[in-house]
């Protein structure tokens, strides 16, 4: 189980930080994701964890997202800095089953955490 929390209103240029805390087995076995997805958009992949602990990022928000991880805490985070209105959407956390790589099916999913950024 994944459930995230951190979203919110921020103006253009703002800053906010998503969390994910992970409910399972394995935490570190698999990869991890951030994905989002705008009404009447489809969703898309922000951001990466793989299992060899390496991160990649969509170029929409490469040098303004950090992803990163407390692994003691089984919890996984999203940095956004300098965010943009067009950075507005439902971001969801997303995980593949143990062992899978970044390209293989997300089969869990959290409910996801709105956030919005106005100009």
């Amino acid at each position: 189980q994944l459930v995230e929390s951190g979203g919110g209103s921020v103006q253009a240029g703002g800053s906010l930080r998503l969390s994910c805390e992970f409910h399972g087995y394995n935490f570190g076995s698999r990869c991890m994701a951030w994905f989002r997805q705008a009404p009447g958009k489809e969703r898309e992949g922000v951001a990466y964890l793989a299992i060899d602990g390496s991160t990649s990022y969509a170029d929409s928000v490469k040098g303004r997202f950090t992803f990163s991880q407390d692994s003691a805490k089984r919890t996984l985070f999203l940095e956004m800095d300098s965010l943009l209105p067009e950075d507005t959407a439902m971001y969801y956390c997303a995980a593949t089953t143990t062992g899978l790589a970044c390209t293989s099916p997300f089969t869990y999913w959290g409910q996801g955490t709105q956030v919005t950024v106005s100009a």
